[in-house]
C-alpha cells in the first residue's frame, strides 16, 4: 500500500512485512521481549519495534544479528512459509556431446555449532517449509527430533529430519557439543 504522495512515509514492502512478521512470530514462539531481542543483536527497541512493524530496511548484517539473538536460520527470515507445492523444471536441451547443466533447486546452507548444557531441553521453532535439520553429535548426548517421535543419539551419531516441524533438544546429566547444518530453500 503506497503512502499519499508528499507525506514523507515510505511505502511497506510486502517484503518488509513478511520479514517482520516472522521477526515478531519467531520472537514469541521464543517467549522473547523485542527489548531482549533487540539486546541480543545490538539493535536499538525502536529499530527492531520499526522492523516487526515492516517499515524497516535491514541490512543482511542487521537481519543475521537478529537471527542469532532468535536462534534460528537467517533464511528463515526471508522465507515465505507457504508450500508452493510440486517443483517442475523441464531440461534444456543439449547439443550431442555437450555437458548439459540444469540448476535444479536453490537452497541455503548454514553451519551452526549447537552447545547444550546438562538437564536442558530447548524447544526448536518451525523453520521455513523444506527445511531439513542434519546434526552430528561431538560429544554428550541428546534425545532430538520432531516432537512425536524423539530419538537418543551419542557422539558420531547424525539425525537429518524435517525441521519446518516442531521439534526439540533435550539433555541429561551431560552438556552435548552439536554440529547442525540446516538446509533451507530460497526459492524455486
Amino acid at each position: 500500500m503506497a503512502a499519499p504522495s508528499g507525506s514523507g512515509q515510505r511505502p511497506v514492502s510486502s517484503t518488509a512485512a513478511a520479514v517482520g512478521a516472522k521477526i515478531r512470530l519467531r520472537r514469541r514462539q521464543r517467549g522473547m521481549s523485542a527489548a531482549e531481542i533487540a539486546r541480543r543483536a545490538g539493535l536499538s527497541k525502536a529499530t527492531l519495534s520499526q522492523m516487526e512493524a515492516g517499515k524497516g530496511n535491514p541490512t543482511i548484517g542487521t537481519l543475521d544479528a537478529i537471527a542469532v539473538a532468535l536462534r534460528i536460520p537467517i533464511a528463515d527470515l526471508p522465507a515465505r512459509d507457504a508450500d508452493t507445492g510440486p517443483v517442475y523444471r523441464p531440461g534444456n536441451p543439449a547439443e550431442p556431446g555437450e555437458v548439459a547443466r540444469d540448476l535444479l533447486r536453490r537452497i541455503s546452507l548454514e553451519n551452526w555449532r549447537l552447545r547444550i548444557p546438562p538437564e536442558t531441553e530447548l524447544t526448536g521453532v518451525p523453520h521455513a517449509t523444506g527445511t531439513i535439520e542434519h546434526l552430528l553429535i561431538a560429544a554428550g548426548h541428546v534425545t532430538a527430533w520432531p516432537v512425536d517421535a524423539p530419538q537418543d543419539l551419542g557422539p558420531g551419531d547424525m539425525l537429518a529430519f524435517a525441521g519446518d516441524v516442531p521439534h526439540f533438544y533435550r539433555t541429561a546429566a551431560e552438556a552435548v557439543d552439536i554440529t547442525g547444518v540446516f538446509a533451507s530453500p530460497i526459492g524455486t
